[in-house]
Order: C-alpha cells, then structure tokens, then sequence
C-alpha cells in the first residue's frame, strides 16, 4: 500500500507540473493576437513506465479481468465493472470507492486515476471541428502510428452545401477515424467539437468554425454532426438515453452568446455580453437547445465571457435549470480552458476567493474543470464548507457515465477492429472533396463564362494568379490537425493544361505592389486567368477578430490590374471564412466570374478546379451576409443586440434584422442552371380554435395598424400538433445536371414591432437532371415554424397573414399562409 500510495503521489506532481505547462502554454496561444494551432504533438502528462502494472494505453478496456490480475486486484469484487448493473449505478459504486483527495483527482481534464482501485488516468480534451485534430492534449500524430486524418473543410464552408445528409456523413468518418486512432492509442474518446456559436458580428475571428449566422442552420448543422460523431447503429433513440453506447462523445460549445474574441483590446476573458432574453432565447440559446434535445450531445462546454454580469461558467440559470433540468442533458458540462482561473484572476467576479469560484462553478452544474482549479482549490473549498462532496460526486457520476457508454470501461466490440487503414482512406478523401464541391458558392457569371470546358483548354494557356493560388495550411484553418495530404488550387489545375504560376503578391498581408506587374504580364500572355485571393488565419482566428471588411493590402489593386490586363476571361476566386466587401469586383465587368470557396479543406484545390471546369455543376449557398465595408462603421463588435437600436443609429445584424443593401445576401448562389419553382394548390389558411382556458397573448404593433382580436397563442399553451405541408416542383432549366438548394423561410404578418424579418424554417438540397424537374415535399409544424419571440421572451404563434418563402439562390417564390385563432 506504500508503494501505491508513493507512485499515487509522484503520479500526482508528474501531472501537476505537465498540466501547469499546459495551463502556460494554453493561456500563452490564447491572449496572443492570432491563435494557429501547433503542428507538433500538444504536451502530455507523464505516465507511468511501460513496465508499471498501472502502466495504460488508450484502447485498453478498464474492466478487463487479465489486467486487474496483473494489478494484484479482484475484478469481481468490484461493482463497477458488473455488466449487468445499470451505468449510473456503477459510476456511483465506483464514486462510492474512492476518497475526497480521489475524487478530486478525477475533476480535471487530465485525470489522475486511482491505481489501488485498477482506475487509469484519462485525458478528456480532444478535437475533431472538421476532421481529428492535434489540438488537445490526447491526440497526436507521428510518422510511424498515424501520420495524418482527413480533413475536411471548415465547418463554414461546409454548412454552405446545405445538405443535412453530408453534415451526418462526415461526422461518421471523422468518429471512424477518432475511434481508429483510439485503438491506436493516439486518441482519446471524448471530441470538445462542434462550434455552434451564431455568427452575428461579421468581424468575429472564429467564423470559420461555426455554421453561420441562422440559429436554425446552426442548430440543424449541430444535431447532424453531433449524431454523425456519436450514434451506434441500432442505438440511436433507446428508452433509456443514458445507456445509450456511443462512438464517440461530441461537444456543443461554447455556452453561451459567445462571439467576441479580441477586438480593440477587448476579449472574450473580460467581455460581459449584455444580452436581452428576448435574443438569448431566439437566437444564443436555440442551437444549444437543438443540440441537446435532438442530437443528444453528451456535452456542453460553457464559454469564458460573462452575460449579464455572471460568468457564463458559474450561471446556475444556464447550466443546472436550463442544459441539465429543462433540456435533458444526458452527460457533462465542461468548462472553456482556465475558465475558473479567468473568473477569480481576471474577472474578479464577486471578489471571490480561489476556493468561492470553484464552490460556485462546481455548484452551478459545471462537471469537468478544462484546467487545475478543480484539482488545487476543491479540497479547501469543502473543508471550508463552501461545497459539499455530494455536488462532487453528481460531477463525477456525469462523467463516468459517459465513459461507460464510450466503452472506456468495458470495450466496444462494434469498434475494435478499427485500425490504421481506416484512416485517411480514399473514400474518406474523396468525401472531403465531395465536401468542398458542394459548398463552394458561385457569386457571380457574366455571359455563362463559367464552366471553362477542360477539352477547350486541354492546350490552351491558363495564368493561376494571387496569394492563395498554391495554399495549403491555409485551405484547412485551424483546429485542424495533420491531412492525409494537400491539393493545392495549383496543384488542381497543374497537369490539365499549361499553366503560368504567378503570386502577385508575397503573401495574404500584400504589402507590396512590387510582384503585380508579373501577375498582369502572366494574364497578358494566358488564354483564361484565375484569381485567388482573400484572407487567412492571420486576419480572423480564434483571439482575433477582424477590424474591417476589406481585402488586405495591395490585393484589390492586384485583381484590378490583372483583369484590366488580362486577354481572357478572369475568375476570381475568394479563400475566406467572414464576407469580404468585394464591391469593386462584382460591378467590373472585366472579371467575368467571382467564386467564394471558403477553406476548403485538404482537397480544396481539386474541388475547385471541378467546379472551375464544370466537373461539377456548383450548387453552395452563403450562409452568413456579405455586409458592406461600412457596416463595420455603424456600430461596435461589442453591441449585443440583434434588432436595431434606432436611437445609436445601430443597424441590425444577420439577415433577420438588417434591411440594408449588401454585397451579397445569406443564402446567394449561383449555379450553371437555371431552376424554377412551382407551387400546386395548397392549404393556405389555418384555424386554431382555442379552448376556453386558453387565453391569447397581446403584441406590440406599430401605431395605427390593425390589430386581430386575439393577436397570438403562447406555445406552452397548446399541444404545438399542428402542421402544414406543401409540394414544390423544381425544374432544371440548363443543359447540365444540378444540385440545387431550396430553402425555405416564413416572414411573420406585417406590423408586429420587433420581430425578425424572415427566418429559414427548413432546406433540402436535391440532385436534379437536366432539363428535368422534381417534385420536392415540405412539413414544418406551425409552433416551431411561424412562431416568434416577443419583447418578453415569449415563443407565440401570431395570427394573421404569414408568407412563406421558397429562395432559389436569386430570386424567390412566396404564397400567403393565414393563422386564425379564436375561442371556441
């Protein structure tokens, strides 16, 4: 027992001094002006000697008979390993073992383990936005082991396909590819991904992360990803959700109203977003909500920035009453890294002492401490009577749980096969290109320049032009670990026709005009020019928030001069996260095609040169707005509010609530067809006849208007059955096979004060011949679909004349739908 408790101790300060390094290393990325994750392997706690018989990799199964008895323990005498007790309450016979000090061991993202119980230590911070990633202290990839994974493109681009089944597809190879390189032991079990924040300020640094600026979007993009990551097939809606195995656990982060990151000198460590629950409700919580509920992610992690005053890790409100005990969370709420540390160093929320702030997270509801304060502080803070150990072991068994439905302790047969050749296969490859196709988003085309026919052009001369024409780091953005490999836009026209190869600029920064006369000499000589500019990781990341809507340096005047030069058709092609006032090239007529294609992942320039010869026929559609440069001069980053603010002179944010004229609008896309709607006879009227306890709910109108006898019905007032259903049928007018986006949005009736404009109420992306057309079904459910929320926070059904809107990418198709509602 000495010996244990000896190795226990030196254990301990091992993972103290690592975690401490990494706590330094993490706080030092972090408050730096861009954040780039490291291509190296992130620091690892020490760990016992191969040799130990506490030694453990990642693979193994805790509750595994031949390696208790190597421990010198008796598996069957230890509940926690009994398959046939319930999960929840084998975590508490294992919680039940183990001592305060233990305890705390276990409540930091790098556990300690308990050796005289067989419990190995376990590193719950992996990633996996857009493929596995190395950042995180559990993954890691080398030469030998696993050189690689594949990474797809940025979340933002990918939300761009508007294809549901997509978003599922992925998550499924990424958590294929997590769990392979788990058996590997380079991988842990638990992925802090995805980001699901609503972009409602274009400068914001992390749009690259997220899914955009629609809350639907983003919840719908969530609960695909979220079940792509964690479903087992056969698994995926038992009567008992927290028995439900997971491949891997998913988290929706970061909780919540969390979009400032570093914005003249402001930060997300200091920031207080002062938020209305009008917008926390209909915008900052609802894909969290979505997240919970119908992906049934097993974990939130909550953000740095306080809302309202109270950090946003410490907020019983958000966390217990709203994540665990309204939505149903089935597993753990995580902290932001160093959350706690940046409550009592920096915020300094209420002048509490190290031991107050974890007595205050802990008892809000948060499970897991991403840092050490959990571990240094916790102890002190029960003998101090500031938290009692029962708040500790609900923490705990939140987190058992979930590694018991992970396999952690009993293995996952489903899985076990997994292995080296699951990883960056060419299926798996061909899928990040697939990706990157369908999100890519034609903007403009001038006279059907697009495609360039590659038989055309197979001797023919084409000038490859700009800062991102042979990107590679710069395709996968952050969070993003080792690829398979990269295909560079250079590399994807490279070996299909002669090709010039000229920067024009050094670098995105383009601080000097010295290199443009050679790009426009090269454009001179070239049958065709493609133009790659825009912006990277050194303009909008995480810790760094743009400060305008421009292209950086001397590139506008690069693709001005180039085109003006240019012998043949000029395409320009845009690598960025955020919108980019490109103005100037959309009205010159001497730049005949304008294509945006985010960052495109490790197959970005294959995809690209597809769609540049028509390869593929593109079908992506923005879903955030390209604002004018101006937009950023008419308020600060730091205005929460959504609607406008009149009296500041404040314009509103996303498309919901700005009515301004933009570059281009959420939703734009072009395609090489032509698609039309049409609409058969539908139900256009529906009556909700209320019972007699049922009361209606007044609405603000603008003065003079007319206002319904009975204006609205609260939600939770009614069972929400309700549904309406239309057909669409969508032909292809072009002479090439298409896929084409039809979204959907429904605009509330006319004169209710502040409420949204429109809202997309669903999408469907369909593959449509040429010259053929498709008959394309719609239900949405009226609560969810034409509800609003007013100035109270409330979720109302208004009555009145609502119009539905089915957007083809240009223009759009509407009919009227009228609510009544009265009593019976």
């Amino acid at each position: 027992m000495e010996k244990i408790s000896i190795l226990f101790l030196s254990l301990c300060f091992l993972l103290v001094t690592s975690n401490a390094y990494r706590a330094t290393m993490f706080r030092s990325s972090s408050s730096s002006t861009s954040f780039s994750p490291s291509p190296s392997p992130s620091p690892t706690p020490s760990s016992p000697s191969d040799n130990s018989p506490f030694a453990w990799k990642n693979g193994s199964s805790v509750c595994n008979p031949g390696r208790f008895e190597s421990l010198g323990l008796d598996m069957e005498k230890l509940g926690f390993c009994d398959k046939s007790l319930p999960f929840e309450v084998r975590a508490k016979e294992l919680i039940d073992r183990m001592t305060l000090d233990e305890k705390i061991g276990q409540l930091g993202d790098i556990t300690y383990g308990v050796p005289r119980l067989g419990l190995p230590q376990y590193n719950w911070w992996s990633e996996a936005l857009h493929g596995v990633s190395n950042v995180g202290h559990a993954t890691f990839f080398d030469n030998t082991t696993v050189p690689g994974a594949t990474s797809f493109p940025t979340v933002i681009l990918t939300s761009a396909s508007f294809n549901e089944s997509l978003w599922k597809r992925i998550g499924q190879v990424v958590s294929t590819e997590a769990r392979a390189m788990y058996n590997l032991g380079v991988a842990g079990l638990t992925f802090w991904s995805p980001n699901i924040n609503v972009v409602r300020d274009p400068r914001w640094g992390r749009t690259l992360e997220t899914p955009g600026e629609d809350p639907f979007v983003v919840g719908t993009y969530a609960v695909n990803y979220v079940r792509g990551l964690q479903d087992v097939e056969g698994f995926e809606n038992p009567s008992d959700l927290n028995s439900r195995p997971l491949k891997v656990a998913a988290c929706c982060k970061h909780y919540a109203a969390y979009d400032v990151d570093n914005w003249f000198g402001v930060d997300r460590y200091h920031f207080n977003a002062k938020v209305t629950e009008q917008d926390m409700t209909e915008t900052f919580l609802a894909p969290f909500e979505m997240c919970v509920k119908e992906g049934d992610v097993s974990s939130v992690m909550c953000s740095y920035n306080q809302v309202n005053g109270i950090p946003t890790c410490a907020d019983p409100k958000l966390l217990k009453q709203t994540i665990r005990d309204e939505w149903g969370l089935h597993g753990y709420i995580v902290s932001d890294c160093d959350s706690i540390e940046e409550i009592y160093k920096h915020q300094q929320w209420l002048t509490d002492t190290q031991e107050e702030s974890v007595a205050q997270v802990l008892k809000a509801g948060l499970d897991l401490d991403c840092g050490m304060y959990y571990t240094n502080f916790t102890k002190n803070a029960v003998v101090k009577g500031k938290v009692r150990e029962r708040d500790i072991d609900n923490a705990l068994r939140n987190l058992y749980v979930v590694l018991m439905r992970l396999g952690f302790f009993d293995g996952s047969p489903l899985f076990e096969s997994l292995h080296k050749d699951d990883i960056c296969s060419e299926e798996h490859i061909e899928l990040a290109a697939e990706a990157a196709r369908e999100g890519i988003v034609l903007l403009k085309n001038d006279n059907y320049s697009l495609p360039l026919r590659p038989e055309l052009y197979k001797y023919k001369t084409i000038a490859i032009i700009g800062p991102h024409a042979n990107a590679t780091d710069a395709m996968i953005g952050n969070y993003a670990g080792v690829p398979c490999r990269h295909t560079s836009p250079l590399d994807g026209f490279n070996g299909t026709t002669n090709v010039i190869f000229e920067p024009g600029c050094l670098d995105i920064a383009c601080k000097n005009e010295t290199h443009i006369f050679k790009a426009m000499q090269a454009a001179k000589k070239a049958d065709a020019t493609i133009i790659f500019a825009g912006i990277d990781l050194s303009v909008e990341a995480e810790s760094l928030d743009r400060v305008n809507l421009s292209l950086p340096g001397y590139q506008e005047q690069l693709i001005n001069q180039t085109a003006m030069a240019a012998k043949g058709p000029v395409i320009l092609v845009i690598l960025s996260a955020g919108g980019i006032d490109i103005g100037f090239a959309k009205g010159n007529p001497s730049i005949s095609s304008i294509i945006w294609a985010g960052y495109p992942g490790e197959e970005g320039g294959k995809a690209i040169a597809d769609v540049i010869y028509g390869n593929y026929n593109p079908g992506g559609r923005l879903p955030v707005t390209w604002f004018e440069a101006n937009y950023v001069d008419q308020l600060p980053m730091t205005s929460m509010p959504l609607r406008p603010i009149d009296e500041l002179g404040y314009p509103g944010r996303t498309y919901k609530f700005f009515n301004g004229s933009t570059v281009y609008p959420f939703g734009y896309g072009l395609s090489y067809s032509t698609f039309n709607y049409t609409l058969p006879a539908s139900k256009r009227a529906m009556n909700l006849k209320l019972s007699r306890h049922q009361h209606c709910r007044n609405l603000n109108y603008t003065d003079g208007a007319y206002r319904p006898p009975c204006p609205s019905i609260l939600v939770d007032d009614i069972q929400c059955k309700d549904e309406f259903a239309f057909d669409v049928q969508v032909q292809n007018n072009g002479n090439i096979d298409g896929n084409h986006v039809i979204m959907v949005y429904s605009k509330p009736p006319n004169n209710i004060v502040g409420t949204h404009l429109k809202k997309v109420i669903g999408f469907k992306r369909v593959a449509i011949p040429a010259r053929e057309s498709q008959t394309v079904n719609f239900k949405f459910n009226i609560c969810k679909s034409l509800g609003i929320v007013d100035f109270a926070a409330n979720h109302v059904v208004p009555s009145g004349e609502h119009t539905i809107i089915l957007d083809n990418g240009v223009d759009a198709t509407t009919f009227p739908l009228h609510i009544y509602l009265a009593k019976d």
